[in-house]
């Protein structure tokens, strides 16, 4: 097996915030102790809820911000190590696509000038072949390039978005984090705008770190999946495996709550009881016990670790062999 392009190894970030109007503050654990292996051309999926952590994640995979601990490594490079000039030359190879293509585009600049950025910026092609280029991306992502000059509020969403993601490649990445990127999209324009990822990755062998709250949308896209809460990955492994049998009580949860169309599955949803538990005040020991249907006493003493769960899955549950057999 190769190395991989991307590695993360015990990585962590913590925030300090103010805990309410007399708390104080508090230091709050938004991503603990992750280690993620991305290799050339793969896709990899981040699903959990709302505040998990999943863009933490990324952001200190791209370095936009610094881990509290752990490293990064991008072709065995320690990005921390590195000294700017050389993080400078690395960040052509790693680019992200945000989840609102309105708010991450410049509004008062022609779109065309805005893609434009990261080619002269990384000093891509001469000059006079630069508007080329951007005509190029533009019709890689299934634009006019007659439409290189407009500007952002001449686009429907689903057009913005898929300027951003020519911006993105602009540079020639070999590394795209895409950021929720279709969920502020109708359902119609979000197919599209999946697909054109798929067939972009494809094409040009990128290697896809694709968060998403949407288990749909990640079993479409990501041949591997983590999944992330308060803070934590709690299951790791192949899509297939992990939409097929999952290990994990939360995992199972997620996906057995999300809607269906067929009558037998919405009749067997299972909607998560309770709310996610304070970052200021987790609970003891597992995470996720307090929403959990299986827990036992000695899952609020233990802090279940990652460990090997089958052929390729990893999995942070003390009862997950049990839960397993039982059904």
């Amino acid at each position: 097996m190769s190395a991989p392009l991307v590695q993360a190894q015990g990585l962590s970030r913590s925030f300090r915030a103010r805990g309410g109007l007399f708390a104080g503050t508090a230091e709050i654990m938004a991503v603990k102790e992750v280690d993620l292996a991305i290799g050339r051309g793969e896709a990899v999926g981040v699903v959990g809820e709302s505040g998990c952590g999943k863009t933490t994640l990324g952001r200190m995979l791209l370095r936009l911000i610094p881990p509290s601990r752990g490293r990064v490594l991008f072709e065995g490079l320690d990005l921390e190590a590195l000294p700017r000039s050389q993080l400078r030359r690395l960040r052509r190879r790693m680019q992200i696509v945000f989840q609102d293509p309105y708010a991450s585009l410049d509004p008062r600049r022609p779109v065309g000038a805005q893609i434009a950025d990261g080619i002269l910026i990384h000093n891509l092609c001469p000059n006079a072949s630069v508007q080329d280029r951007v005509h190029e991306l533009l019709a890689l992502v299934g634009l006019d390039p007659a439409h290189a000059q407009r500007l952002p509020h001449e686009f429907s969403g689903g057009q913005r978005q898929r300027i951003a993601i020519a911006r993105a490649l602009a540079s020639r990445p070999d590394f795209v984090v895409a950021d929720e990127p279709v969920s502020a999209l109708d359902v119609s324009v979000q197919a599209q705008v999946l697909n054109l990822l798929a067939d972009l990755r494809a094409q040009l062998g990128l290697a896809l770190l694709f968060i998403s709250h949407d288990l749909h949308v990640v079993r479409h896209l990501c041949e591997r999946v983590l999944v992330m809460y308060l803070g934590r990955v709690v299951e790791e492994g192949p899509a297939a495996q992990l939409f097929g049998a999952p290990a994990h009580p939360y995992t199972r949860a997620l996906i057995a709550a999300t809607p269906s169309i067929h009558a037998r599955a919405r009749e067997n949803r299972l909607l998560l009881p309770g709310e996610t538990p304070s970052a200021f005040t987790p609970p003891s020991g597992c995470p996720f016990r307090t929403r959990c249907i299986h827990a036992v006493a000695k899952c609020a003493e233990v802090v279940p670790a990652l460990r090997p769960f089958g052929d390729a899955r990893s999995v942070a549950c003390l009862r997950a062999d049990e839960i397993a057999l039982a059904n």
